[in-house]
């Protein structure tokens, strides 16, 4: 390494251990691998200077390193002035942020990107993939978290199944906590007479709907345990956050909406709670899944989802079901204390007698023109009308691709206005409801939805020209097209 090179590394060392006093540090080609393998871990994001969606990341990174301070280093790379470290590490998109354990490429990093997201999903990372528990209170004080907590039990150091429990604990450190003992004595007050692992719930979260204290009873690998894992550990009711929300979602999921706050009002907090999980059990076997919420951390979702404003409810919570083909119930009775409007509104649910909530624009008075206006409430008639051939745009009104698509596609419209067979038509995607079988998600999207084939629409994949739109469509429609008044054979 050269003299200047030299100065330049050790310049930059010290303007690292500056710069961890305030935010984070700049890292680079020259200095990259000579910095990060002095710490055990640290979260490394890499950017472009010119990147929309790293400006948007840049403040919560920023205010999550200042937190993190002290815990675990937070680093950042412009790959525009330093492509090598970059290429080296397979960036090809930003911001990429992945995590680096004494300087070797450990994981990406695939956690919440708000500041409270990455301050929790980071402390994680801190220390040991499983913690080592030497007394009781060890134990005590490390399941008495926020989280759950996974704890192994075992013989000795030289325990198999401690080999594999370390090895899963590895895998997976970035979604869940592991701790373990090699003193036997430490499970009996939870009855283990044998090596064991045990998934300790939230002490917040106790209830006595379910157990606290789950047993894990088959040989332990990753596979096995992450499944033990993942179906156990939210439990009958967990509490929905920010952070799991995709975890949750991924199912029918009835959640209800209060002031929830476990930290300054834990009881109040369960009580409406303890009401849902009641009412719930009734229902467990059905295929529903439950959670409770805190309303202000989905404010704009509400708004924007259910049509739910902050007011709504009042001090009560209020209840939304959203199914995983996306269909949305709210329900509208006050849920009341003893629990029978939520009973109530369950068994309306099962038997199919709710209506569904869809968010949609008002129905067009008029619609005459060439391209027809669809909104969610017209969906049904206008663009499943099993009689016609619908091309149908779903676009945002901000979306400048869709500003110059809209003259070319009311062309279109009006080369084929005197079709009766052929609606050419648009649906503001940002106001209204996409139905099931429209994947959108971008602008703008075009589908064709043909004639006798409702259940099968097609994504429009050609060109945003005239022509080429006239040429899909003659390929595609159930009748020969009528283009510019005349009839024209295919």
């Amino acid at each position: 390494m050269s003299s200047s090179t030299n100065d330049k590394v050790i310049f930059r060392h010290i303007l690292f251990i500056s710069h961890l006093s305030i935010v984070y540090s700049v890292l680079g080609d020259a200095d990259f691998d000579y910095l990060a393998a002095e710490h055990e871990t640290m979260l490394v994001k890499f950017y472009a200077p010119w990147c929309g969606h790293c400006k948007k990341l840049a403040p919560d990174f920023e205010t999550a390193a200042t937190r993190l301070k002290g815990t675990v280093p937070l680093a950042k790379v412009d790959c525009t002035a330093s492509p090598d470290t970059c290429g080296r590490f397979g960036v090809t998109g930003y911001p990429t942020l992945k995590i680096f354990r004494n300087g070797e490429d450990a994981s990406s990093y695939d956690g919440p990107r708000s500041a409270d997201g990455i301050v929790h999903f980071m402390k994680k990372q801190a220390g040991p993939n499983s913690v080592t528990l030497r007394r009781e209170a060890d134990l005590e004080a490390f399941v008495n978290h926020f989280d759950a907590s996974v704890v192994g039990f075992f013989s000795g150091p030289d325990s198999g199944q401690l080999a594999e429990f370390l090895k899963a604990a590895s895998v997976m450190r970035e979604h869940f906590r592991f701790a373990h003992t090699i003193d036997m004595t430490l499970g009996l007050k939870h009855g283990v007479d044998t090596e064991r692992v045990l998934l300790f719930r939230p002490p917040r979260l106790s209830s006595k709907f379910e157990e606290s204290v789950l047993r894990f009873t088959e040989t332990i690998t990753t596979h096995t345990l992450r499944r033990f894992i993942r179906d156990n550990i939210f439990g009958m009711c967990p509490h929905l956050t920010n952070e799991n929300r995709d975890k949750l979602k991924g199912q029918d999921l009835l959640t209800a909406y209060y002031d929830l706050d476990y930290l300054q009002n834990p009881k109040g907090t369960n009580y409406w709670r303890n009401r849902v999980m009641k009412v719930g059990s009734q229902f467990a076997s059905q295929g529903l899944s439950f959670a409770v919420a805190n309303r202000r951390d989905f404010v704009d979702e509400l708004e924007e989802e259910f049509g739910l404003g902050s007011s709504d409810g009042g001090d009560l919570p209020f209840v939304t079901i959203r199914t995983q083909q996306g269909f949305k119930y709210t329900m509208r009775e006050e849920f009341t204390r003893d629990g029978k409007s939520l009973e109530r509104f369950l068994e309306d649910y099962f038997a199919g007698r709710l209506k569904r909530y869809i968010k949609s624009e008002p129905i067009p008075e008029k619609n005459k023109g060439p391209v027809k206006v669809v909104v969610a409430e017209s969906f049904e008639e206008i663009v499943n009308d099993p009689e016609k051939d619908v091309l149908i745009e779903f676009y945002a009104p901000w979306c400048g691709h869709c500003k110059s698509l809209e003259p070319k596609y009311k062309e279109l419209a009006e080369q084929l206005y005197s079709d009766p067979n052929i609606v050419i038509a648009k649906m503001d995607a940002t106001a209204n409801d996409v139905p099931q079988g429209f994947d959108v998600q971008g602008f703008p999207t075009i589908y064709f939805a043909q004639a006798g084939k409702k259940d099968q629409p097609k994504r429009y994949e050609g060109a945003h020209e005239v022509k080429d739109f006239i040429k899909y469509l003659k390929r595609e429609s159930s009748h020969v097209p009528v283009v510019s008044g005349v009839r024209e054979d295919l």
